[in-house]
């Protein structure tokens, strides 16, 4: 087992029975959503942990192996052919302990949601295709899902009863508007409900986007469990 990687942590209120792991984009760290807690979090909702994982430092080919937090290698623009599939998966594996950290204290998959950005959002979709013990939702802000063409292969039994928010900037240079919608396209085809949302933004957050997602978070922690 990898160690667990270092994070950041913000809590709500005592005894948090929900937690939502989130995680970063390329190049930066568990501090750069942490400032998002007190825009997101609604007075009614339940006490919350948020953990904002740092990523591994490791080369990343598109940016001239320049060493860097990063969720996997990034090996061409191409979209297709841009996640180090192996890279992706230690990553899934890094985010399974820190789901079994939550679950030890106290924070059962049922009551977690995983969350990521960029990168951190192309971890989320391919840790929650593998999921055979469905978390309460996962969250994809301005990404993609790697790895797509082998989906349908990787999917677990029971996986796509998670609900997903999917959110995405029209003007993105980063990930093309058009791979984050077929990237939503696709999971609806393998079972899943997306809510999709658009935004005339770049590769970024908004407050019309952190609006809608904690419409839908608190849709989520209305659910019993």
């Amino acid at each position: 087992m990898d160690a667990l990687p270092d994070t950041v942590e913000h809590e709500t209120g005592p005894n948090p029975q929900w937690s939502i792991l989130w995680l970063h984009g390329l190049g930066a760290d568990g501090h750069d959503f942490a400032p998002i807690v007190p825009e997101l979090v609604r007075p009614e909702w339940p006490a919350l942990r948020f953990v904002f994982p740092h990523a591994p430092v490791r080369a990343v080919t598109i940016n001239g192996g320049v060493r860097m937090r990063a969720w996997y290698d990034i090996r061409d623009l191409d979209l297709a052919q841009r996640a180090d599939e192996s890279g992706v998966d230690e990553s899934v594996a890094l985010v399974e302990e820190l789901v079994a950290r939550e679950a030890a204290r106290g924070v059962p998959a049922h009551r977690l949601i995983l969350a990521g950005f960029s990168q951190g959002g192309a971890i989320t979709l391919a840790a929650g295709l593998l999921r055979a013990t469905p978390f309460a939702g996962l969250v994809a802000l301005s990404t993609y899902l790697p790895m797509h063409d082998r989906a349908a292969q990787r999917l677990a039994n029971g996986a796509n009863a998670q609900p997903v928010f999917m959110g995405h900037g029209t003007l993105d240079p980063v990930v093309p508007y058009a791979a984050g919608e077929a990237s939503a396209q696709a999971l609806r085809s393998l079972g899943f409900r997306v809510d999709w949302h658009r935004y005339a933004m770049p590769h970024s957050v908004c407050a019309e986007e952190v609006r809608d997602l904690g419409d839908w978070l608190s849709q989520r922690f209305a659910q019993p469990g």
